[in-house]
């Protein structure tokens, strides 16, 4: 099974170099759904060879898929083909000649995430999330308007930042690794309980590393770049980056939280993230009261996310299947809901809540799907955040941190109130009487328009597996109790 470890980097590379030489380039625009399904095929393959017991690897162990590396390249696979499969449908997505670079970049972007959770050396892990940066920049900036070159530079500036902090703290721990006599950067031996670290430096190395990480995850107070680059970003795009390159910046986190708690305890990371974690809650919670825009409204949904699966990292063992299940959840329902802004704003005209009303009687086929996939993003049951959040509320109780816990729950309550107002204003209500007919925004049209406007399929297959994921004992119970015991649940 070793092999699935080369499908994910070779197969987006090689339709990325295609796409940009256009000789053969995949038809349709293809590119970047192959590449988002040959990474859902390698995460799947790998995940039953690790419930079978196996361990694939390449490169002397340079690549590694334990089950918690499996999972998570199943989650960056099935959300990057909802995203991509989805977004088939924008027209603004890749304009012109500029369609093969905007493939070949989505490719790459792909190959990067599987990298860095693949990665047993958080030095090639932290190599992979900075090829992200520099990939996501250039989507970010895709439509080159003035907004959207400014977020570029704003996330580029930000993000450079995040990932050099965070390179001082790796520097560090290799450092430490150094009095051990075997000096390295793998993971696996690092989190060792018995290696003798010094915990000066892991403590120092491993602040900076969850800080410059944080950046990327878009916790605060390190988010700023976050709300600008996913709302000028083309949807499929800000659905990748929402659902799976901010979970994969906190896998990072996970990771150098496995090499503290071995060394110093986690007591001090638990402090870091608890701070971080509602603080990202309250920015979300203050910012999204008044929100006018839904695309930017989404973005602060995702530091409000982000926040709560800080909150449950900092928790610990008892709360780490709840966070994994929340990544797999709120990945699939924000790409799907990132999908349907970018063909509301197509239709409407505008991303201002005020210029798009009464959706469910204008545009039923996206209101509908609109109001399941905001359901499952505030927290309604079946869907699975729904668990993931009361998993990660009853854990914390349970480990005495209820203060914590119980300020997430009042913040979550105020978020929910006000992405409820948000979706009720875009979607219930009367046309406006008298607004000049056509597609404008507010428009009275002879018939409800109930057209998706894109494909329907990876819609449907998004909200069907966050609404009965949680309720799957074998195997995907199984997969997170082997996944939160990579990372100390089990030992």
């Amino acid at each position: 099974m070793n092999f699935a470890l080369w499908i994910p980097l070779a197969v987006p590379v090689t339709l990325a170099v295609l796409s940009l030489t256009g000789g053969a380039r995949p038809p349709g625009r293809l590119g970047p759904v192959a590449s988002s399904a040959a990474v859902l095929l390698s995460g799947l393959l790998l995940v039953g060879a690790v419930l079978a017991g196996d361990i694939p690897s390449l490169g002397g162990g340079l690549l590694r898929a334990d089950a918690l590396s499996a999972y998570m390249l199943t989650v960056v696979g099935a959300v990057g083909l909802v995203s991509t499969w989805g977004g088939l449908g924008h027209a603004a997505a890749a304009p012109g000649r500029f369609a093969g670079s905007y493939d070949a970049l989505i490719s790459v972007f792909l190959a990067a995430m599987s990298l860095a959770v693949l990665a047993d050396n958080i030095g090639l892990m932290w190599a992979a999330v900075e090829a992200t940066t520099i990939t996501t920049a250039f989507l970010v900036g895709h439509h080159r308007t003035r907004s959207s070159l400014e977020a570029a530079w704003k996330y580029v500036i930000l993000g450079s930042v995040g990932v050099a902090i965070a390179l001082l703290g790796i520097v560090l721990i290799y450092a430490a690794s150094r009095g051990t006599g075997e000096p390295t950067l793998s993971w696996l031996v690092l989190s060792r309980t018995d290696l003798p670290l010094d915990p000066a430096l892991i403590r120092a190395g491993g602040a900076l590393a969850v800080l410059g990480f944080a950046t990327k995850a878009g916790l605060a107070p390190m988010h700023s770049w976050l709300p600008d680059a996913h709302s000028q970003a083309p949807a499929p795009v800000s659905g990748l980056m929402s659902g799976v390159l901010l979970a994969v910046a906190l896998y990072a986190i996970l990771r150098i939280q496995t090499i503290t708690d071995a060394v110093i305890g986690p007591d001090f990371l638990r402090v870091m993230l608890s701070i971080g974690g509602l603080l990202s809650l309250f920015v979300a919670a203050t910012l999204l009261i008044r929100q006018r825009d839904f695309k930017r409204m989404l973005a602060y949904s995702s530091i409000e996310h982000m926040g709560m699966m800080a909150v449950g990292a900092a928790i610990g063992p008892a709360a780490l299947p709840a966070v994994l299940l929340y990544m797999l959840g709120h990945g699939l329902t924000k790409a799907t809901l990132f999908v349907i802004s970018g063909r509301i704003l197509e239709v409407e005209g505008s991303p201002r809540i005020d210029d798009v009303r009464a959706l469910l009687v204008r545009r039923p086929g996206l209101a509908v799907p609109w109001l399941i996939a905001m359901a499952a993003l505030v927290g309604f049951p079946p869907f699975s955040i729904f668990f993931s959040e009361v998993g990660i509320i009853v854990a914390g109780f349970g480990a005495g941190m209820g203060v914590v816990v119980g300020i997430a729950l009042v913040l979550l309550l105020v978020i929910f109130a006000a992405l409820t107002r948000l979706t009720v204003a875009m979607t219930v209500g009367a046309p406006t009487v008298g607004a000049p007919t056509g597609t404008a925004p507010g428009s009275v049209r002879a018939a409800p328009d109930r057209s998706a406007h894109g494909p329907r399929l990876p819609l449907i297959l998004a909200l069907g597996t966050t609404a009965v994921v949680a309720f799957i004992a074998e195997p995907v119970g199984t997969l997170l109790a082997r996944a939160a015991a990579v990372l100390g649940g089990a030992q």
